[in-house]
């Protein structure tokens, strides 16, 4: 997975350090309902597109431009549905260290860009997916943004369309 030059700037300083990030992930829908995944090279598992926040990116521009480079698939955010701070501490294979701000946006594909392809290194497939036919090794991360988008989108039925936050 290429690291962000800016990463690598701090990595060169603080060495294997905690760096706390912003994570941007996308749930990215087609005009028939499909879920947009990622087979990702790096675990192997099906997954949500996401990537990290660049410095003085919008959070919005990040899930547009990682949609654009992993897929191909040319995206509209729509909503903002969860703002939350992972506890999990990541140690990567080359001992770097990282925690996150996740932000998780859903998304639809414009009109006429449904066609899916692998568009760099970090998959090794990507497709569009009914909900009740996912692959079966979705990653962790992946099946509890699911859950939050469905929790979102419950409260939207019941009049709450306030973004989901964890105290």
């Amino acid at each position: 997975m290429p690291t962000p030059e800016f990463i690598i700037r701090l990595r060169e300083k603080i060495g294997h350090d905690p760096l706390w990030l912003i994570g941007v992930t996308g749930y990215i829908e087609d005009d028939r309902g499909h879920v947009l995944l990622g087979r990702r090279s790096d675990t192997g598992r099906w997954a949500l597109v996401s990537g990290i926040n660049e410095p003085g990116e919008q959070p919005a521009e990040t899930i547009v431009r990682e949609a654009l480079e992993e897929t191909g698939v040319a995206i509209e955010p729509d909503e903002l549905v969860s703002v939350v701070a992972d506890p999990r501490m990541i140690t990567y294979a080359n001992g770097d260290k990282v925690q996150y701000l996740e932000l998780l946006f859903c998304c639809h594909a414009k009109a006429g860009a449904e066609a899916a392809r692998v568009g760099d290194e970090e998959s090794l497939e990507v497709g569009w997916f009914y909900r009740g036919e996912l692959p079966q090794d979705l990653s962790e991360t992946t099946r509890e943004r699911m859950a939050l988008v469905d929790e979102y989108r419950a409260r939207l039925r019941h009049g709450d369309a306030h973004c989901l936050f964890r105290s």
